[in-house]
């Protein structure tokens, strides 16, 4: 299925066109304020609509949020536009004991491992959905019981179900001679757990078959009904890597919620922050690549710079990861002007020699022939599957939030999107060592041009609301949906990372390119695991 990346329909038209579309069936209004329209349908419409917005309007599947009141399901399908489109929640209420929901991803692929999510976390059914069970609950979880219903009891003790001898993993390759290479999900060194089975009848792979969730912790649970300070500590916890990206996301939906705007020195050094996270983060993926080629001086390279960066952030910050930093209505400390100048020079310094280590690495045909034209994922592919991030970059899809829905102070800022066509393990490097010069561009900026004032708007008044914060992690899109209920406790916490996003696509990637292949073509897309299982 091809698809605009732009929409073909202003949001001030969208209400109307949708009302006219359905009569009767569909009720559709714009808060012109947010640029969000909010559209309610019916079972029967729920996957004609979301349809519509990805297939012939152009919108981008954000994250499904599936909140369990007392008397009904309430599902929210969230679509965002290109720069201008704001963004588009079809919802969808159903009255108990209703748990059967048609599967919009047959129209809409990149909400697939959503609906499995839901299935396993909340029992509600897909119709039409081609494969469902056996996601993040794993075979010894007892059956019938799903961890963020209302009524589930997490201190109740867990007895595994027994798995009987019949019991074998999935399979998809039925040829003679055909056979199942597992890979993990026990690997050496920091690496967090995930298993894969590549299927083959000789040395390419046909199929991958991911299984991730080893590391589920159940954040969005342990959220429900702690303080916002509380989650505030689970946001920035459970990817250590990308901590500023996604506090920075979970206060966004908070001060929307309270209806706060924070100080402007805050917004500018939220963007300065954000950019030295993902500086050194892109730095840290060059390295990675570097080492699943086995290039061993150029490993060391960037590993040295990577370790360079950290100690930079932790002298001016005083955190390595940049804890302990973002509040809702701000940051909880200021920077000196020429604490922030010398971050940016520091950073400066290690671009240039990121800058060399790009130009050997352009001539080392060695380490070309590894990750050139291997492990494509084509541009359709990528719009079909919703990737995000330096990923989707890297296969011409020039998206991304800091532009489509802006957000901090980054609408002061020159800088460029960098995109690449070929969709290969090269042009995913060639899109990281870009952004990484345009985040060291974007941190100068800010620091040059820190307005003055507070960083903090002071004490937040926390409200009942529901609100979508929204941020360009390292690794791309990143949504956080928070409702806060009465009594100014979260009522429902809901994560959509990079990570989940794009491993959901890693196998187009890894199948029908050679097992030895396979470490580096993972290295190139450079996704957390913890960020996905959260």
């Amino acid at each position: 299925m091809s698809l605009p990346l732009h929409n073909t329909i202003r949001p001030e038209d969208l209400p109307g066109a949708a009302e006219r579309r359905w009569a009767d069936g569909v009720k559709a209004r714009l808060d012109p304020d947010r640029l969000l329209c909010e559209m309610t349908c019916g079972k029967r419409l729920a996957a004609d609509v979301c349809r519509w917005l990805f297939a012939e309007l152009g919108y981008t599947f954000a994250t499904m949020v599936v909140e369990e009141g007392s008397s009904e399901w309430l599902l929210r399908y969230i679509f965002y536009g290109s720069p201008g489109g704001g963004q588009v929640h079809v919802r969808l209420a159903l009255a108990k004991p209703e748990m059967q929901v048609p599967s919009i991803s047959r129209f809409v692929h990149a909400a697939d491992w959503h609906e499995r999510e839901t299935e396993d976390l909340f029992g509600l059914t897909f119709e039409g959905h081609p494969r469902l069970g056996d996601f993040v609950l794993h075979e010894q979880w007892p059956e019938g019981v799903n961890p963020m219903r209302a009524g589930f009891d997490a201190t109740a003790p867990f007895v595994p179900r027994e798995i009987g001898p019949e019991w074998h993993p999935p399979g998809i390759v039925q040829a003679p001679g055909a056979f199942m290479m597992p890979i993990g999900p026990v690997y050496s060194d920091a690496a967090e757990s995930a298993h894969f089975l590549l299927e083959t009848v000789g040395e390419d792979v046909i199929r991958t078959i991911p299984r991730f969730f080893y590391k589920y912790r159940g954040v969005e649970k342990i959220a429900e009904g702690a303080p916002v300070d509380r989650v505030l500590l689970l946001s920035e916890r459970f990817s250590g890597t990308s901590a500023f990206a996604h506090s920075l996301a979970f206060c966004q939906a908070v001060e929307e919620i309270a209806g706060i705007e924070i100080p402007r020195r805050a917004g500018a050094l939220r963007v300065l922050l954000a950019e030295l996270e993902r500086f050194r983060h892109h730095v840290g993926a060059i390295a990675a690549i570097c080492g699943s080629t086995a290039l061993a001086v150029a490993t060391s390279q960037a590993s040295i710079l990577e370790e360079e960066a950290l100690r930079l952030t932790a002298a001016v910050t005083g955190h390595r990861y940049l804890f302990g930093l973002n509040i809702p209505g701000g940051l909880s400390r200021d920077f000196s002007d020429a604490h922030c100048r010398s971050l940016s020079e520091g950073v400066e310094g290690l671009l240039a020699r990121l800058c060399d280590l790009k130009g050997m690495l352009r001539y080392s045909s060695s380490f070309l022939d590894r990750i050139e034209e291997v492990g494509i994922v084509t541009r359709k592919q990528a719009v079909d599957y919703g990737l995000v991030g330096p990923i989707a970059r890297a296969s011409g899809i020039a998206r991304d939030i800091r532009k489509v829905l802006p957000y901090a102070d980054y609408e002061r800022y020159a800088f460029d999107i960098p995109c690449e066509e070929e969709g290969d393990g090269y042009a995913r490097l060639r899109v990281l060592f870009s952004e990484a010069e345009q985040s060291a561009g974007i941190l100068r900026q800010a620091a040059a041009s820190l307005p003055a004032g507070p960083v903090s708007a002071g004490p937040v008044a926390i409200r009942p609301g529901a609100s979508l914060g929204r941020v360009e992690a390292p690794r791309g899109a990143a949504f956080h949906w928070v409702r806060i209920g009465e009594g100014g406790r979260v009522a429902r916490y809901r994560l959509t990372t990079p990570s989940f996003t794009n491993w959901h696509g890693f196998h187009l990637a890894a199948e029908d390119f050679a097992f030895q292949d396979f470490p580096i073509i993972m290295a190139t897309f450079g996704l957390s695991n913890a960020e996905s299982d959260r």
